[in-house]
């Protein structure tokens, strides 16, 4: 299985696959390329120092978009790759209907809450501010819906009374680590079905 991961930031969930990757635990997974948004994002010298193929791809000038200009370079650039499984981990785009028709049902996307609660933006901090005593992470099958696709798995983080939001982000975080490369690799080997 031919994986392309898409991020945006820091690039700590795509370390944990790149980690697993090279530590054989993906099944037959494979990682054929890393894209960001951002030319100067960490995930893609995450990337190079992990010797895994990392390219920037210009979105455009829309904040929250891939721009019409140029998403058909990023959907060639893509393509080119033949990827079974796109990985959005910490991509902090809308991807819009032609990018998704062109990828139908090879999309994931890993989200910081157990959905359906707290879709969107800053989901770990409205979780807490809400003072829930359970959240998570999501991994969830990417359609039109913002993090409404179906879900795949989740873990759940529960939040104690002590505990600031630092802790909860780094409980949170821990939690994708592990749940994104098991999802992947679960994936890869056929004990989760890609959805039709």
């Amino acid at each position: 299985m031919r994986i392309v991961i898409l991020g945006s930031g820091e690039g700590t969930n795509a370390v944990a696959i790149m980690k697993a990757a090279i530590e054989q635990q993906l099944g037959e997974a494979e990682i054929v390329g890393v894209f960001s948004d951002v030319r100067e994002a960490m995930i893609l010298e995450h990337a190079k120092s992990f010797n895994f193929s990392s390219n920037y791809l210009d979105p455009g000038n829309q904040k929250t978009i891939i721009s019409v200009t140029e998403e058909d370079k990023w959907i060639h650039s893509i393509q080119e790759l033949n990827p079974d499984l796109i990985v959005l981990a910490g991509f902090m785009r809308i991807l819009k209907p032609k990018f998704l028709s062109e990828f139908k049902n090879k999309i994931i996307n890993l989200h910081p809450s157990l959905l359906p609660s707290f879709p969107g933006l800053n989901s770990i901090e409205r979780a807490f501010n809400k003072k829930v005593k359970i959240t998570g992470c999501t991994v969830h099958w990417v359609n039109e819906e913002i993090d409404g696709g179906e879900i795949i798995a989740q873990a759940p983080v529960r939040i104690m009374n002590g505990d600031v939001l630092e802790l909860v982000k780094q409980k949170v975080n821990a939690a994708e680590h592990m749940l994104l490369p098991w999802v992947i690799r679960d994936l890869a080997i056929g004990v989760i079905p890609f959805i039709e």
